[in-house]
C-alpha cells in the first residue's frame, strides 16, 4: 500500500488484502477505509449453487453485487424468474436472490465494487 500525500492512497489487486478460495472459485479482495474491491474468478462449470452455497449455506447469493465483467460470459437467475446473460465490458447492479453460473469454456473474470467483504464468507 502506498499512503500519498492528501491521502491519497493506492493499492493493487497484484497484491491483494485476502484471498478465498472456493471450489472452482477465486475471490481476491483490496480494501482502502470501508471500501473494497473484489476481483472473482470463475472457472467454466462454476454455478453459485453448486460451489459457494455449500459454504455459505444460503438458499440463493444474498450479496448484492455491483460488476464489471472483463471476460467470459455469465448467466444470472433472479429469484422473481428475470435471467440475463452478461458479457465483457457490461456493468451489472445485481440485487440480493440470485443463482449464476459460467456460460462455455471461458474463465469469469468480474470486477465487484461491492460484494468483497462478505463474498464466499
Amino acid at each position: 500500500m502506498d499512503t500519498l500525500t492528501a491521502g491519497l492512497i493506492r493499492k493493487s489487486l497484484n497484491s491483494p488484502d485476502e484471498i478465498r478460495r472456493l471450489p472452482k472459485t477465486l475471490v481476491e479482495v483490496v480494501n482502502i477505509g470501508d471500501q473494497t474491491l473484489m476481483r472473482l474468478t470463475l472457472e467454466p462449470g462454476w454455478r453459485w449453487s453448486e460451489h459457494v452455497k455449500p459454504t455459505v449455506g444460503t438458499d440463493k447469493c444474498e450479496v448484492p453485487h455491483l460488476n464489471y465483467f472483463i471476460s467470459g460470459r455469465l448467466w444470472i437467475a433472479m429469484s422473481d424468474g428475470t435471467e440475463l446473460e452478461a458479457k465483457p465490458g457490461d456493468f451489472l447492479d445485481v440485487p440480493p436472490g440470485h443463482d449464476a453460473w459460467v456460460i462455455g469454456n471461458e474463465p469469469v473474470v468480474v470486477l465487484d465494487f461491492t460484494g468483497g467483504k462478505t463474498y464466499g464468507k
